[in-house]
């Protein structure tokens, strides 16, 4: 199993295989003027993004909001004033 897992064939061979499915289901719709592989592209971009935004760098961007939201509410509670 493990042999398996760190031979390079198995990957070629399976995206290989991948892609020649994927040209198999996409290529007629393309000649169709379909949308589905525009939406199928759309989906995969935001799956993308949002895996990017809120697993790798999702935890800085949090804590640096937090960070700044407990300074905004003592400034607002030192000089008065405060949100919208």
């Amino acid at each position: 199993m493990i042999q398996k897992l760190v031979n390079p064939a198995t990957y070629t061979t399976a995206w290989s295989n991948f892609m020649s499915s994927s040209a198999a289901y996409y290529k007629p719709m393309f000649r169709s003027s379909s949308a589905t592989p525009l939406w199928h592209f759309m989906l995969l971009t935001s799956v993308v993004m949002y895996t990017a935004s809120y697993q790798y760098k999702g935890i800085a961007v949090q804590q640096k909001r937090q960070d700044q939201k407990k300074a905004l509410e003592e400034y607002y509670a030192k000089h008065g004033g405060g949100g919208h």
